[in-house]
């Protein structure tokens, strides 16, 4: 049979549908209120404090959400996280028809989304590795970044023309029946149960010892853990950009044409999310990983370089090109490398570890860009006739040497992990643990 027909390959498009809607909704509210919170406060710092309040309260419960998903029901506990994150987006509706939305209101319902969308991912990890082939893993996973890239994409996209037409209270209503979407398309699907393996047993226990267990299998493969702190550098860089962005496109274009230059470089991640799709990634992951995560970093680097909303955006669109492929083939490693009854609580600790650093970005990234960076390379600034004369001075070219400075660090941390032997060994020393699910009756479509 063909391997794009099996049951369970059909569930995990069906699932993976509603998951791109969902995206598409998440990605319309969260530029909508980056630009409202922005623009009602003009301080990087409020910026951040939301994306931290976002993100914080998942990553501290996240190792547990592992443990649930790998006891639960996967279907369920993505059910689960769509469901929640969409009381959260309603808790907005109701601050905005109040006429109470602040950055702090803000903060709170994102923060009660962030708390139920930690257990989306683990969920969805564990879901692929019974639902997808194992020869499938790269595809399957390029598919995931496809779903990322559109909802990049298009989010940005709607939230320009809704606001423009309406304003933000239809964003809201929008993402809400995204939720309510992915929601449906999880009730008419059942997945297959895991089967149990040797390191599933060992790790079987109390609630306390299955989440240890999820850190302590990881320390014990030290390729693996070296990759991931590798990728924990790369999203510490990525937890400066975020709140970095918006200032920056903002100094050199309107709300307008900052939203048509982030679609544009969005498309670059819809173009090589499709490529990942088709091509799978490199045979030779580790290898690949490591040169595309320098090559990132580079594009990272280059965002700083010249005052120019179209350099910025054709750089930006090279670096959203190469991050489906980089992500897609992360992901089918993980996949291939850890048993199917332990992805809930591995995928649950890869992300806590990988963005545990986050929020430490988000609560330097104000003052380092407001303090530090901005006045150095202001117009008469202690930095503007030296640096300045290279990347430009004045407002906004203080976090474009910001983006310099991340770039800088993410190229020399990925190229210095490949002299670590057990990293540059992973793939020989650590074989494949993956197990192909048999069939079973519930396996597919519900309907």
């Amino acid at each position: 049979m063909d391997q794009a027909q099996t049951p369970g390959m059909k569930t995990f498009l069906i699932v993976w549908g509603g998951q791109l809607v969902s995206l598409v909704g998440t990605s319309l509210t969260a530029f909508a209120l980056s630009i409202f919170v922005f623009q009602q406060t003009g301080s990087v710092t409020q910026l951040a404090t939301v994306l931290l309040a976002s993100h914080l309260p998942a990553l501290l419960i996240t190792p547990f959400a592992g443990t649930i998903v790998d006891r639960w029901d996967r279907r369920k506990a993505m059910i689960l996280a769509d469901a929640g994150a969409a009381i959260g987006t309603a808790v907005l509706v109701g601050f905005y028809l109040a006429g109470s939305l602040s950055v702090w209101n803000i903060a709170l319902a994102v923060g009660i989304s962030g708390l139920f969308q930690a257990f989306q991912w683990p969920a969805y990890s564990a879901a692929m590795a019974v639902l997808v082939p194992k020869e499938q893993f790269g595809r399957a996973s390029g598919l995931v970044q496809l779903a990322e890239a559109l909802g990049e994409l298009g989010g940005p996209i709607l939230a320009g023309f809704v606001l423009a037409f309406s304003g933000i209270g239809l964003v809201f209503a929008v993402d809400v029946a995204t939720f309510f979407f992915a929601i449906g398309t999880l009730l008419i699907t059942r997945f297959p149960t895991p089967i149990e393996t040797e390191a599933g047993a060992a790790g079987t226990g109390s609630f306390w010892h299955e989440t240890v267990y999820g850190f302590r299998y990881l320390f014990t493969r030290r390729g693996l853990f070296a990759l991931l702190l590798v990728f924990a550098v790369v999203n510490f860089a990525f937890g400066f950009m975020g709140p970095l962005f918006i200032p920056l496109g903002l100094s050199l274009t309107s709300e307008a044409g900052l939203g048509t230059a982030f679609s544009v470089a969005a498309s670059g991640m819809l173009i090589g999310s499709v490529v990942a799709s088709a091509w799978g990634g490199p045979k030779k992951r580790v290898r690949g990983l490591v040169v595309g995560g320098a090559l990132l970093g580079l594009a990272f680097a280059a965002i700083g370089l010249s005052p120019s909303i179209y350099w910025v955006t054709v750089v930006m669109f090279l670096g959203m090109f190469l991050t489906p492929t980089i992500n897609a083939t992360s992901q089918a490693l993980w996949l291939a490398k850890v048993e199917a009854d332990l992805q809930g609580r591995v995928a649950a600790v890869r992300r806590f570890i990988a963005q545990a650093a986050i929020p430490l970005a988000y609560v330097l990234v104000g003052p380092l860009s407001d303090r530090v960076f901005e006045p150095l390379m202001a117009d008469g600034g202690r930095w503007a006739d030296s640096i300045g004369r290279i990347i430009g001075s004045g407002a906004g070219r203080g976090y474009a040497l910001f983006f310099v400075v991340i770039g800088v660090t993410v190229i020399a941390v990925v190229l210095g992990s490949w002299m670590y032997p057990p990293l540059r060994n992973l793939e020989r020393d650590i074989p494949d643990a993956v197990q192909e699910p048999e069939p079973t009756a519930a396996e597919g479509p519900a309907v």
